[in-house]
């Protein structure tokens, strides 16, 4: 496996990685500087020859950063699934996404391509995350839940069954959704308000 940006993020996919199985062969990182990350070679700028029969995971935090990266990559994409994640066999997870120690995604669940399942964070049953979502850590989203693209949930977040979040919304941490959220909201508080609309995001 390859990834695409060196950060403890990174660390953290790369043990989801090797406790699978697998091996992170190298990272591709902008920042010229950088030699080494946990003892596996930083290379520089992504070049799409290197190694190009391996898969790659874009390990960036930033919705839209890693949104813009993906499009440029010709390296086929893979996943990772930590062996202390929790994920039912009936649940598809798409490709470039990642599920952190402790996640628990439920049966009959979709995550989309390029999403980030953060430690601890729990997708229970019928859940349907668009690509490029982030759920942090201890997100809760009960059943039936639908996310849209490129939305960003904040540490222990909890959205109640069947509630629906619009696209590239960010959720603050601890809040509490309980009705349905437009796209390009901003929400924060118990029960969870929207405070303003976001500049509609474009690659």
């Amino acid at each position: 496996m390859l990834l695409y940006g060196a950060s403890g993020h990174s660390r953290v996919v790369k043990d989801c990685v090797m406790t699978s199985g697998g091996e992170v062969h190298a990272i591709f990182d902008d920042n010229q500087d950088l030699i080494k990350l946990d003892n596996i070679p930083v290379v520089g700028y992504y070049d799409p020859e290197y190694e190009s029969a391996e898969q790659i995971i874009v390990t960036i935090g930033d919705n839209l950063i890693r949104k813009k990266i993906v499009s440029k990559i010709k390296h086929a994409f893979g996943k990772a699934i930590h062996s202390a994640s929790t994920v039912s066999p009936t649940t598809v997870i798409g490709e470039g996404t990642v599920a952190m120690p402790g996640s628990i995604v439920n049966a009959g669940s979709r995550v989309g391509k390029h999403c980030i399942i953060n430690s601890n964070a729990i997708v229970e049953h019928d859940c349907e995350l668009g690509d490029f979502v982030h759920l942090s850590s201890n997100v809760t989203l009960c059943a039936d839940v639908n996310i849209g693209e490129g939305t960003h949930i904040g540490a222990g977040s909890t959205v109640i069954p069947g509630k629906q979040i619009g696209k590239w919304c960010v959720i603050g941490a601890g809040a509490v959704i309980i009705q349905d959220i437009p796209d390009y909201s901003m929400v924060v508080g118990v029960p969870g308000k929207i405070i303003r609309t976001l500049v509609k995001k474009t690659v």
